[in-house]
C-alpha cells in the first residue's frame, strides 16, 4: 500500500506538520482529508484546492492562462504554518502546475512533512463518481481528460495508498504516518464551545439512533 515511509519528525509547537493529500478526481482524497482533520481537532487547517481556486479566486483550470492558484495556495499554507497550525492540503494538484511550488513549500518548511498519493485507477474513479450522492456534472470523457496516471510528486518518502485501501485505512494511514496522532490539538474539541458541544451531541444522538 505504501512506498518508502514518509519523513516525519516528532511534532512540536514550534514545528507544525504539513500533510499533502493528492489524487485524481473521485479518488477519495477530499473525504479522507476532511475526516483526518476532523479526527485531529482544532489547530489543524484544511486547505482544499478546489475551494481556493474555484471559489475564492474563480480561476479556470486552463492552459491558456498563467495560473495564480499554485502560488496562492502555497502562500496560504505557509501563513497557516507560520501561525502554528498543522496544515492538511488536498487536491488533484497536478505536478505539471504544482510540483515546483509544492516542493519549494516542502523544502522551506523546517517541520515534519508527509505526502500521500491516492493511486486509484480511472475505471474505479469513474465508478465512484457515478455512486456519489451529488455527482459532479461531468462526462466520462471529461474525467478521462483530467485523469493523470500515477502523478507522483517525487519527493522523499511519498506514501502511495492504493484503491484497495478502505476509507478507514486511508484516514488512519494519513493520521499515523504524518505523526498527527502523536500530538494534542491546540483546543480540546469538540466540547470547548457551545456550538461544538451541540454538534457533538447531535452526532452522538444520530449514531445511537442508527444502532
Amino acid at each position: 500500500m505504501t512506498t518508502d515511509p514518509p519523513h516525519v519528525e516528532r511534532l512540536s509547537p514550534q514545528f507544525p506538520a504539513i500533510v499533502i493529500v493528492r489524487g485524481n478526481s473521485a479518488s477519495g482524497k477530499t473525504t479522507a482529508a476532511r475526516e483526518a482533520r476532523h479526527r485531529y481537532g482544532r489547530g489543524c487547517a484544511l486547505l482544499e484546492q478546489d475551494y481556493l481556486r474555484r471559489t475564492i479566486l474563480r480561476e479556470h483550470d486552463s492552459t491558456h492562462i498563467q495560473p495564480v492558484a499554485p502560488a496562492f495556495i502555497t502562500a496560504t499554507a505557509r501563513t497557516a504554518l507560520d501561525l502554528g497550525y498543522h496544515v492538511i492540503l488536498e487536491g488533484i494538484l497536478h505536478t505539471e502546475r504544482y510540483a515546483t511550488v509544492l516542493l519549494q513549500l516542502i523544502d522551506s518548511h523546517p517541520g515534519p512533512v508527509a505526502v500521500f498519493y491516492l493511486d486509484v485507477s480511472f475505471d474505479e474513479t469513474a465508478r465512484r463518481h457515478l455512486n456519489r450522492t451529488e455527482p459532479i456534472p461531468v462526462t466520462p470523457d471529461e474525467m478521462r481528460r483530467w485523469y493523470a496516471h500515477r502523478d507522483l510528486l517525487g519527493g522523499p518518502g511519498e506514501t502511495v495508498i492504493g484503491e484497495t485501501s478502505t476509507f478507514e485505512q486511508t484516514v488512519t494511514t494519513i493520521l499515523h504516518a504524518s505523526g498527527l496522532t502523536a500530538v494534542t490539538p491546540q483546543t480540546p474539541c469538540p466540547r470547548r464551545c457551545r456550538r461544538c458541544a451541540h454538534e457533538s451531541d447531535q452526532a452522538a444522538a444520530t449514531t445511537a439512533a442508527g444502532r
